[in-house]
């Protein structure tokens, strides 16, 4: 959400000791990282891109001319967004889709007809996931494959539709698989999304290499801290708890993301400008995953962090 943006750093006074200020603000909300109508002609599809991190990235493809099908599964939500891209300086057509990820044959449908009103779409952002905290010992076989048959599953069923079609039209495509650093790292809290994150990195480097023949290529996006209007409820109220200002001090660029700047990196991974780059993870946190202390800080049990009792069995 652009109005959560923290204020720029000001510079030391003449003759006073430095002061970490933390990496610059962006550009301001509307400009664009790449020649305008770079996406012209073309077709982006985004998952998940009625709202949140995944309106946000849409509306840097509609910014460059690109013709946009968003797909969802609150068409509620699609049409509020497809207006607002719609009115996006520079945006081409814009269509919404209720889809569910995880139904094949209702992502054959769409893809008709996306086809159909627009052309068989150029690019594929997989940015739809289902995610919650939860201690590792209380997730039940339901909640595991919610989150693992959105996440992964979803994102695969998705890419193999794009590249089928692809492939038997003999036509170039770019895939973007939004995914998260604990893919690397683990992620205690969060198995379930973690385990299925991994997949859809292993994906990247998967098909890169077998479709990379074919014209097709495929990266990952990795976002860090991007506070927005569409973030849940246990994130919101994580953020909360922490203070109005811990968000930046926490983070080593001092400040958090800005969504448009997720946007500028995924409208360049699906560009002409990055056709070498394939079967690459971009992270884009301001190098937050990346960070450890002297001496670590004493650990505290996933069970204890969310607020839960002892396990009972």
């Amino acid at each position: 959400m652009e109005s959560m943006e923290s204020p720029e750093h000001a510079p030391p006074a003449p003759g006073s000791p430095p002061v970490p200020g933390g990496l610059p603000g962006p550009p301001p909300p509307g400009a664009a990282a790449l020649p305008p109508g770079t996406f012209a002609g073309q077709v982006v599809l985004v998952t998940g891109g009625g709202t949140g991190l995944g309106k946000a990235i849409a509306t840097e493809f509609a910014r460059l001319g690109a013709d946009l099908v968003i797909a969802g599964r609150r068409a509620e939500q699609l049409q509020a967004a497809r207006v607002e891209l719609a009115a996006v300086p520079g945006a081409g057509r814009v269509t919404a889709a209720v889809c569910d990820i995880r139904d094949p044959e209702r992502i054959a449908e769409v893809f008709d007809a996306a086809a159909a009103a627009l052309g068989l779409p150029d690019v594929l952002v997989n940015n739809a996931a289902a995610n919650f905290p939860c201690p590792a010992e209380d997730l039940s076989p339901n909640a595991w494959r919610a989150v693992v048959d959105i996440t992964l599953t979803g994102t695969w069923f998705m890419t193999r539709e794009f590249g089928r079609r692809h492939l038997a039209a003999g036509t170039p495509g770019s895939i973007v698989n939004i995914g998260a650093s604990y893919a690397w790292t683990g992620g205690p809290g969060f198995a379930h999304s973690a385990a299925a994150k991994a997949g859809v990195k292993n994906l990247v480097e998967t098909l890169a290499v077998e479709w990379g023949p074919y014209g097709i290529q495929i990266n990952g996006l990795v976002p860090g801290l991007f506070p927005h209007g569409d973030m849940s409820a246990d994130i919101r109220d994580g953020l909360d708890r922490a203070g109005p200002d811990a968000k930046d001090a926490r983070q080593p660029a001092l400040r958090v993301g800005r969504p448009r700047e997720l946007g500028w990196a995924a409208t360049f991974l699906a560009s002409p400008y990055a056709r070498f780059v394939t079967g690459h993870t971009l992270v884009v946190d301001g190098a937050n995953w990346q960070r450890r202390s002297l001496v670590n800080p004493e650990v505290v049990p996933v069970r204890a962090q969310l607020g839960r009792g002892p396990f009972e069995g």
